[in-house]
């Protein structure tokens, strides 16, 4: 049985893989882990089983024929149903800048072939326990946010915030905390968990969007860089 999830709800992954073996691989240890798989071959055929019903998570591969897994994950945000739907990008390219364009593009995380089983498995699991929301009941405020901890929802002003299941664990644990300062390393403990080796970077990438989703037109930012310290969540200059 997966953490979290009971046998009677075992979560549905999309693996968008157009390398057959590789597909076959992951649907054979994912089930073994106790998973569901759908299979996807190109980009199109992955939207069109997203769209007949969102699974709990994608594995989507970079490179696909038809359409890219970039341009599969800018629809995937694009559109409101799915704007939350866990993606994990699966790529050859090692170079940095490629993570980062993946993430930027509204990937959760990335993982590199070849990779090992143990440690995709360790990331999905970590993706799947952040957006299945918290158990937690009642309200977080912080200036003019809110977070409501049974609902999953945030507001600022009064205005919807939709964050991804990373950002919102990210502002979760910030809102917990007001004012104090964490590094990189620290915020990937909390978020991500300690088990899971993820680049510092990564945090940059996520904070980046976070910013984005919360500040509106003539709202404070108040997601404070601290320079060779990490981040704060303030409103006052640090």
């Amino acid at each position: 049985m997966l953490d979290g999830h009971s046998s009677l709800a075992k979560p549905l992954v999309l693996v968008v893989e157009d390398e057959a073996a590789l597909a076959t691989m992951l649907r054979y240890n994912l089930e073994k882990q106790g998973f569901r798989v759908e299979e996807a071959s190109d980009g199109q055929e992955a939207l069109t089983r997203i769209a007949e019903g969102p699974p709990d998570l994608v594995l989507l591969d970079w490179m696909l024929p038809v359409m890219s897994g970039i341009e599969v994950c800018r629809q995937i945000r694009r559109r409101p149903n799915t704007r939350d739907l866990p993606v994990i990008m699966v790529t050859a390219r090692t170079e940095d800048q490629d993570a980062v364009r993946g993430l930027n593009t509204g990937a959760d995380d990335y993982i590199t072939k070849p990779f090992n089983m143990e440690a995709l498995l360790a990331r999905m699991r970590a993706l799947l326990r952040r957006s299945a929301g918290v158990t937690a009941k009642g309200m977080l405020q912080f200036h003019d946010m809110a977070m409501d901890l049974s609902a999953h929802r945030v507001q600022r002003n009064g205005r919807a915030v939709h964050l991804g299941p990373t950002e919102y664990r990210l502002l979760e644990f910030l809102m917990q905390h007001p004012r104090r300062v964490f590094s990189r390393e620290e915020l990937l403990d909390a978020v991500w968990g300690p088990d899971i080796h993820v680049e510092p970077r990564t945090v940059d990438v996520h904070i980046r969007r976070l910013r984005k989703s919360i500040n509106g037109d003539g709202e404070l930012d108040v997601v404070r860089t601290v320079r060779a310290a990490g981040y704060a969540l303030d409103t006052e200059p640090l």
